[in-house]
């Protein structure tokens, strides 16, 4: 599989860290203050009071992250120490993005934090490693959605997750953390925390779960609550997206007596339903 030219990755590092940042600082606020309105609503049910406590929890894990891998302590020589932010943009931690609905509720909770960062890149690091065959409305939703929120949108298409993180960080030494919008539920997620170092035989760095304690209908509650577009996909009755050959709508959303028509994702209630539809 090929990756990123060269030129192409040196011209996206100049971005991140030379680039103009006012348009994602404009949309780290917009996205600060809708979250800020969710988490100050007087919401009516369990599953939004839930999904209020969900969130808390999740900022503050971000929080953390971006007070151990980003914390910035200025130079008491310089006479204006807010310079040294310059030369400080985000510089260490990164985002796992493929556009699914959990990490897309990780991305906003992210850049909310972000409103106040001092010194915010144009484009935020990210990886997208895409499945071996990757569905076309995913991979443009991807890159759609990539440009809306300003995320470097590096793709990886190696045949391996390791592998790809591995050529990543060959590429970007100088990540440490990165975002994952894994769940419990995931293969492989029930025993991990907040944070893990990645197993032997990985690339090291360390993986750090946000979102990995929430359930299936909060990650809805939470996404249709502010209105957050997502892949079109979910409305034709996908709720766990991977690669055209192991994906499909799943049948507990299959409208009765219809053939072919289901009804659309944040319809299903139960988290081990979710994964029906994956072979």
């Amino acid at each position: 599989m090929t990756e990123p030219e060269p030129q192409f990755q040196e011209e996206q590092q100049s971005q991140l860290q030379n680039g103009d940042s006012t348009a994602l600082r404009t949309l780290c606020a917009q996205l600060h203050e809708k979250v800020t309105s969710f988490l100050q609503e007087d919401v009516k049910t369990g599953r939004l009071k839930a999904t209020q406590e969900q969130v808390r929890r999740s900022l503050a894990v971000i929080q953390e992250a971006l007070d151990t891998y980003e914390s910035v302590s200025p130079d008491p020589n310089l006479q204006m120490p807010q310079l040294t932010f310059s030369f400080h943009r985000l510089s260490s931690l990164s985002l796992s993005y493929n556009g699914g609905k959990d990490c897309l509720v990780l991305l906003i909770l992210y850049l909310s934090l972000l409103s106040t960062h001092p010194a915010l890149p144009a484009l935020l690091p990210s990886i997208y490693i895409p499945p071996l065959h990757p569905f076309p409305s995913v991979d443009a939703f991807v890159a759609s959605s990539s440009s809306h929120y300003h995320l470097s949108h590096h793709r990886y298409p190696h045949p391996s997750m390791r592998l790809a993180f591995s050529s990543y960080l060959t590429d970007n030494p100088h990540i440490k953390a990165i975002f994952v919008g894994t769940r419990r539920t995931d293969p492989h997620g029930a025993n991990l925390t907040f944070f893990d170092e990645t197993d032997r035989g990985w690339p090291k760095f360390m993986r750090v779960h946000p979102v990995i304690d929430w359930h299936y209908a909060e990650v809805w509650a939470f996404l249709r609550f502010l209105g957050v577009d997502y892949c079109g996909l979910y409305d034709q009755g996908y709720t766990s997206l991977g690669g055209v050959g192991d994906t499909h709508p799943n049948p507990a959303l299959q409208v009765e007596g219809e053939e072919g028509v289901f009804r659309p994702a944040y319809e299903l209630v139960e988290d081990e339903e979710e994964r029906l539809g994956r072979d």
